[in-house]
C-alpha cells in the first residue's frame, strides 16, 4: 500500500463525513453548531484530494491551483465552524470566497516569479502557519472560552499540532529537495496522508460527540429552566435547594413566594404580550436584587419563589422589602392605552427551615402570609408567624 491508496481512502472517509455532518445540520434547524460549516471543511478537502488524484504528479496546471486552494480553504471552514459551535455569529462564504481569491492570486504570483516548487512549499508552509495559529487558539480556549472543555482541547491541539509539524517539514524538504520530496512513493508522504487518515477517523467522530454533549447540556438546562422568563422552574428550585443542604457549612433558608398584584387586569387591559414583558421585568428585577447564590425560581402564571440562603429572619425581611421596592419601582411600555405599566409585589416570606424536605411546608407557610398581604392591599410584605 503506498500514499496514493491511502490518500483515495481518504477522499471516500471525507466525503462521507461531509454527508453525515450535513445531515445532522438539517436536524438542528435554527442552531446548528458549526455541523453545516463542518460538512463544507469535510468537502473542500475531499475535492481537493480527488484533484491530486486525478492531476498525477505535482506539477503547474488549472487543476494543481484549485487543489491548493481547496486544501487552504479547508481548515478555515473548520476554523469558522468552531466559532459558531462556540455560539459566536460569524459569517462563512464572504471570508471562505476572500481568502480562496486571494491564495488564488498568491499562487499566480508565486508561479510566475518563483515557479512550481515554490507554489508548493506556499502551501506546505501556508497550512502550517494556519495550523500552528488553530493550535495557538485551542490552548487559549482552554482557559477561556472552553474551559469546560480541557481535556477535549488539549487532545485536539496535540493532534493540530501534529499536522502543523509533519506540513513544517514538508516545507523545508520541498525547499531542499524539491519536487521529489513530494513523491507518493516516499516514506515521508506515506507517514503524511497516514497521519491525516487519522484525523480524518478521530476528529470528526470527537466533534459529533462535542455537539451531543451541547445538546445534552441544552437539554439539561430547559428541563430547569421557566423558558419565558429565564429563571429556575419548580425542578430547577429541588435540585438547587438540594444541592444547598447537602453542603456541611449550609446554614438556614427562608422562602419568599412573590406574586405580581392585579396581573389578570394587566392581562385584560394591555394584551397577553404586555403581561409577558411584565413577568420579565418583574423576573429580572428578583434576579438582580437577589443576593449571589440566593434561588430564583417562577412557579407559574404570576407567582416567583425566592430562596433567600444563609441568612436570618431580619436579612429575609430586608431583601423581601428591596425587591418590593425595585418592583414597584419599575416600568413596562403598555400598548392599550400606550402609557407605562406600573406592576407591584406582595411577598409572603416563610419561617426558617434547613432541609430540602421542608420545602412543601414552607412553601404553604408563605402562601399563607402572601394572602394575608393581600387582603391587607397588597404591595407589603407579610411573614409567617412563628409557631
Amino acid at each position: 500500500m503506498n500514499a496514493t491508496i491511502i490518500l483515495g481512502m481518504l477522499c471516500v472517509h471525507l466525503l462521507c463525513f461531509c454527508v453525515m455532518f450535513l445531515l445532522i445540520s438539517t436536524r438542528l434547524n435554527d442552531r446548528k453548531m458549526g455541523t453545516d460549516v463542518f460538512a463544507a471543511g469535510h468537502l473542500l478537502l475531499g475535492l481537493a484530494y480527488c484533484l491530486q488524484l486525478l492531476g498525477g504528479a505535482p506539477g503547474w496546471g488549472v487543476m494543481s491551483v484549485v487543489n491548493h486552494t481547496l486544501t487552504l480553504c479547508a481548515p478555515v471552514a473548520y476554523v469558522l465552524g468552531a466559532i459558531r459551535f462556540f455560539d459566536r455569529p460569524v459569517p462563512v462564504w464572504t471570508p471562505l470566497l476572500t481568502v480562496a481569491g486571494l491564495y488564488t492570486v498568491a499562487q499566480l504570483l508565486v508561479q510566475a516569479t518563483l515557479g512550481t516548487e515554490a507554489r508548493h512549499a506556499l502551501l506546505a508552509g501556508s497550512c502550517a502557519v494556519l495550523f500552528l495559529g488553530m493550535t495557538v487558539a485551542l490552548l487559549y480556549g482552554m482557559r477561556t472560552f472552553a474551559r469546560d472543555l480541557r481535556v477535549e482541547m488539549a487532545l485536539f491541539s496535540v493532534m493540530i499540532g501534529g499536522i502543523c509539524v509533519l506540513n513544517a517539514a514538508k516545507f523545508v524538504m520541498i525547499l531542499t529537495k524539491g519536487l521529489p520530496a513530494l513523491d507518493m512513493n516516499s516514506g515521508f508522504q506515506m507517514v503524511f496522508y497516514l497521519y491525516m487518515s487519522f484525523l480524518g477517523t478521530v476528529l470528526p467522530p470527537a466533534a459529533v460527540w462535542l455537539v451531543l454533549s451541547r445538546l445534552v447540556d441544552q437539554l439539561r438546562v430547559l428541563a430547569v429552566k421557566d423558558p419565558l422568563t429565564g429563571l429556575l422552574n419548580r425542578r430547577g428550585l429541588v435540585e438547587g435547594l438540594a444541592a444547598h443542604f447537602r453542603s456541611r457549612m449550609a446554614g438556614s433558608a427562608y422562602l419568599l413566594m412573590v406574586d405580581i398584584d392585579h396581573f389578570k387586569q394587566i392581562n385584560d387591559v394591555h394584551g397577553h404580550q404586555v403581561g409577558d414583558a411584565v413577568l420579565c421585568r418583574v423576573a429580572q428585577t428578583l434576579k438582580h436584587t437577589a443576593r449571589q447564590g440566593d434561588l430564583v425560581c417562577r412557579l407559574g402564571g404570576e407567582e416567583f419563589v425566592v430562596i433567600a440562603l444563609n441568612t436570618d429572619h431580619g436579612g429575609a425581611v430586608r431583601l423581601a422589602e428591596r425587591m418590593r421596592e425595585a418592583a414597584a419601582s419599575s416600568r413596562v411600555s403598555g400598548d392599550h392605552p400606550p402609557e407605562p405599566v406600573r406592576c407591584t409585589v406582595t411577598i409572603g416570606i416563610s419561617l426558617d427551615f434547613t432541609g430540602a424536605e421542608a420545602l412543601d411546608e414552607v412553601m404553604q407557610q408563605a402562601d399563607t402570609a402572601l394572602y394575608r398581604g393581600k387582603a391587607a392591599g397588597r404591595d407589603r410584605v407579610e411573614w409567617a408567624p412563628a409557631v
